[in-house]
């Protein structure tokens, strides 16, 4: 049997196709049903994905991805899914399910996801039984690529960045206000542009305007988030995207700050869920 595997965010998707024991991973372009449509879905599958898997027949599809909370967009997500791969059972749920089985397995645990954007959930082993849901870059996904970014863009355009790190910005981006306010307000993907401003972040680590910047973004994240859960003092926290990955320094400091038991923190869920799908084939 042939799985295939799809871990989206907004900004990228992580494909792994499963195929007489070998795995074979590719990435495309996010698929976000709020920024595509279902020929848009189809045409970056075609574009970008098809090319790689060689015109292998597709069995079984376990889509996991950003903004299916919504079963419109499962319904719609699901449709542009099977038209891609029309023999094939297609199972389409949302990223943070992805999240939850790639960090925890079968075992109970608080999840967190910090990538371009942001959510958490206590997963009980099996189901997401509570989740604190995303409500978009423009109202919160705190401690998030977009969250970050927008922040460092702040800094910037109120002339709050000493002469040094504003000497380095104009340096490294080459850009003014009015570029920047086109891309936020006029063009497609904002959430996609605020998040590549974390670049920033990460090269001047040690600046303590930088440290401010993505020690209180996280922290907005855990208090608005993690600490709504009673689960959260009593089970392991995993984190999950390039964000909680890139600055796991900051997250591990919070989480003995709050006095939470650390779990997992990894860039991608991929590999667990390939562990998962894999130990399931066997059973």
């Amino acid at each position: 049997m042939n799985i295939l595997i799809a871990d989206s965010g907004a900004t990228k998707c992580e494909w792994c196709l499963l195929q007489n024991g070998k795995k074979k991973k590719v990435d495309t372009q996010g698929l976000s049903p709020y920024f595509l449509d279902v020929a848009g879905i189809g045409q970056v599958i075609q574009r970008e994905l098809f090319p790689a898997l060689k015109k292998v027949e597709v069995d079984v599809v376990y889509f996991y991805g950003t903004g299916l909370f919504s079963p419109d967009n499962q319904k719609m997500m699901k449709k542009a899914i099977q038209q891609a791969f029309p023999g094939a059972k297609v199972h389409v749920t949302h990223d943070l399910m992805g999240a939850a089985i790639g960090l925890c397995g079968t075992s109970k645990g608080v999840v967190s996801n910090l990538g371009t954007g942001s959510f958490s959930c206590y997963f009980d082993g099996k189901k997401i039984a509570k989740n604190s849901p995303g409500i978009g870059y423009v109202l919160g996904d705190e401690g998030s690529g977009a969250y970050l970014g927008r922040k460092v863009i702040q800094y910037y355009l109120y002339n709050t960045f000493d002469e040094e790190l504003r000497y380095k910005f104009d340096a490294k981006y080459v850009t003014n206000r009015q570029e920047i306010l086109e891309n936020v307000y006029r063009k497609p993907l904002p959430n996609r542009y605020l998040a590549s401003y974390t670049g920033f972040l990460a090269e001047n680590r040690g600046h303590y305007m930088v440290e401010n910047i993505i020690e209180d973004g996280l922290n907005d994240f855990f208090f608005v988030h993690l600490c709504k859960y009673q689960e959260s003092w009593k089970l392991p926290i995993h984190f999950v995207g390039g964000v909680a990955y890139g600055f796991r320094d900051v997250v591990k400091e919070l989480c003995h700050t709050y006095e939470f038991d650390l779990g997992n923190i990894l860039q991608k869920p991929m590999d667990g869920l390939i562990k998962y799908h894999q130990s399931n084939l066997l059973k």
